[in-house]
């Protein structure tokens, strides 16, 4: 499904320039579930948002589903982070001023052009999937980390992509929850 060859990144600030990635090769398989370890600064974040669409690579290849992405328009790039991948980041990016269920029907809603009230129903679903649809009405500074955490992960299954994209996914989560 996912093949990186040969990925590199740089990033350049005045005169000095950062090898984020340097040689990167994956394949990923399709239902694969995949870890990537490596300590902070290591790459692993930027490997997720080139893998994600979120950054472009400065050379090497990542084929998606046997295409390549080298002439891939922003169009394209939109397409394929609206239907076929959700995102949990370290930083949840929850809107302060939207409840639980606005922060998970929003993507649905805006980037896949859902109805509201069919977006409200998936939205609910997800909410209970990770235990806080008893909580879809409180805003994220009435929640804990833990929970908003789980708000995002209820955003990113309720849009039903074919990859979730986790970037410290159990770093805020209560201990309940990953015990």
């Amino acid at each position: 499904m996912l093949q990186l060859i040969n990925i590199e990144k740089k990033y350049t600030t005045g005169d000095l320039t950062q090898a984020a990635l340097n040689g990167v090769s994956l394949n990923l398989r399709d239902s694969e579930f995949v870890a990537i370890l490596g300590p902070s600064g290591s790459g692993k974040t930027t490997l997720l948002n080139i893998i994600g669409g979120l950054d472009r690579y400065d050379s090497g290849e990542l084929i998606i589903n046997g295409i390549s992405t080298r002439r891939y328009t922003d169009r394209d790039w939109d397409s394929y982070r609206n239907h076929t991948v959700g995102f949990v980041f370290q930083s949840y990016n929850l809107f302060a001023n939207k409840t639980a269920l606005k922060n998970v029907t929003e993507g649905l809603i805006v980037g896949r052009k859902m109805p509201k009230e069919q977006a409200r129903e998936i939205a609910m679903k997800a909410l209970e999937k990770v235990g806080l649809a008893d909580r879809s009405d409180a805003y994220p500074a009435q929640l804990s980390g833990g929970q908003q955490q789980r708000v995002a992960i209820a955003r990113a299954i309720a849009a039903q992509p074919e990859i979730i994209y986790f970037d410290e996914p159990t770093s805020a989560l209560d201990p309940e929850l990953t015990g």
